[in-house]
């Protein structure tokens, strides 16, 4: 469970848009040729792909780039390409998505390419389009330049190391000492078996594979993978290193401990770009000041959602703020918030297409009225918002000795409740502030109540939104409630 979840779903929401991050690494362009398959070819015994739409999308370290463009932030993106379409079509789709470039064109180098030849949702062949070798000194000595042009200001730099080239040892080493010199996080999603070139970066993110690589332990034994670990996190002189291990999470290992937060189970159907999505979103949490245990939660929860989809399509912020909802359903104290956090969980659930409920009262000393009025009233819409009078607001309409429970106690009760999914506290005389920041789609209230008297019910009427009234519980009230443990 991701601790303190407001604080860090309001980071995600108001804060990483501020960020910017630098990527660095092996950009490719992701070719795919989409159809379906209705025979075997005559000619040999293949599949033959009746071909109806082609696409492409940034791939490699380009693809990291993507993601955190997706996420909200601001990124750069520095790698070699070719003087060719390939180079063109792949600087067009990023600044398309908002992404900066600084691009070393390498003569003689192809920009490198992956195409993929798809049957329905079954990947049927790739067909990879690239030349391997290192590239001049000048080449080089560019990539660097613009690294360090770029480097300050910046919250987090990623090297994505695809093994064509980009990064040797003299790129990794340089710029991984300017930036931790100057404070900055670097995470390095590797290739190279020798994890020396990665040396004093902030964390280095292998998956079992390349882990076991690394260690020399079989992959399968798990417990040896971790302890063996420890021993190069020391060795590395890294701060940590993350590793993906596919259906059981992703492991945290410290020279001294380790830690695996699991996996969250998807149906998956495809996962291209899933180690690209856990580093995007883990350096956004490092980013964010997030302790690593809580950032490799974050990350878990996006590649769950990336390896759902088909193709290399990076996950976007929405979709990983919609997968911390049922956490937030399962802590009740998640659910009391400001006005501002209410706003922005309204926009959430609205951009997922989910209908908002609203009913507001003093709730003092919950009762099966006030249970069976959020029962009804969650029927109304896929989540329902609670606004609650303050103990000041509670005093001006019941007189003094009232409430008989403070504000946040009765949040944090009305918080507990399954039908609820937000509790926010006004201190105005009505919630109509709360009604118009939040907008919702139906105002819901008890039977003593008209659609004339509801306060709110012409704006939302103005919006298309509805007004209900739901019976009340003959005879059950707070009133009669404290007239009776008085003995009246």
């Amino acid at each position: 469970m991701i601790e303190h979840l407001n604080a860090a779903i309001e980071e995600i929401e108001q804060k990483w848009p501020t960020k910017r991050l630098l990527v660095v690494g092996d950009v490719m362009l992701d070719k795919y040729i989409w159809g379906e398959v209705g025979r075997i070819s005559p000619e040999a015994p293949v599949p033959v792909v009746q071909a109806t739409h082609r696409s492409h999308q940034p791939g490699g370290a380009a693809n990291v780039a993507m993601n955190i463009s997706k996420l909200g932030a601001q990124v750069v993106v520095i790698g070699f390409t070719g003087d060719d379409e390939d180079a063109r079509l792949l600087t067009q789709e990023l600044h398309t998505n908002g992404i900066s470039t600084e691009f070393v064109v390498s003569e003689g180098f192809p920009t490198i390419t992956k195409l993929r030849i798809l049957g329905g949702r079954q990947q049927m062949l790739r067909l990879d389009c690239e030349r391997l070798g290192a590239r001049s000194k000048n080449d080089y000595d560019q990539l660097i330049e613009r690294v360090l042009t770029r480097l300050p200001g910046c919250d987090a730099m990623m090297l994505s190391d695809y093994a064509k080239g980009a990064l040797t040892e003299e790129v990794c080493q340089t710029v991984i000492l300017a930036a931790r010199d100057r404070g900055i996080p670097v995470l390095v999603d590797p290739k190279c078996a020798d994890f020396s070139r990665y040396r004093g970066a902030t964390t280095i993110c292998p998956n079992r594979s390349e882990l076991s690589t690394l260690v020399h332990v079989d992959a399968p034994d798990l417990k040896g993978l971790m302890a063996a670990a420890e021993l190069h996190v020391q060795q590395l002189e890294i701060d940590f290193l993350t590793a993906t291990l596919g259906e059981r999470g992703i492991a945290l290992v410290w020279a001294d401990r380790s830690f695996i937060a699991p996996a969250t189970a998807r149906q998956v159907f495809d996962v291209s770009g899933a180690g690209d999505t856990v580093i995007a979103v883990l350096a956004l949490g490092l980013a964010s000041g997030f302790r690593p245990e809580v950032a490799v939660e974050l990350a878990n929860l996006a590649a769950g959602i990336v390896v759902s989809k088909v193709g290399t399509v990076p996950v976007e912020k929405n979709e990983l703020l919609a997968a911390l909802a049922p956490w937030i359903a399962l802590y009740g104290e998640d659910k009391v918030v400001t006005r501002q956090q209410l706003m922005q969980r309204v926009a959430l659930w609205k951009a997922n297409g989910e209908r908002v409920a609203f009913t507001n009262g003093c709730f003092d000393l919950l009762h099966i009225g006030h249970i069976t009025l959020l029962e009804k009233a969650r029927r109304f819409g896929d989540r329902l918002i609670v606004a609650i009078n303050s103990d000041a607001s509670v005093r001006a309409l019941k007189g003094a000795g009232r409430p008989v429970v403070g504000d946040r106690e009765r949040a944090r009760v009305l918080a507990a409740l399954a039908a609820v999914d937000a509790v926010v506290i006004f201190g105005e005389p009505t919630p109509l502030e709360v009604i118009m920041d939040s907008r919702p789609d139906v105002i819901v209230k008890g039977g003593d109540y008209s659609v004339e008297t509801v306060v709110g019910a012409s704006e939302v009427i103005s919006w298309g939104g509805r007004v209900k009234i739901v019976p009340l519980v003959e005879g059950v009230s707070t009133t009669h409630l404290l007239a009776k443990s008085a003995g009246e």
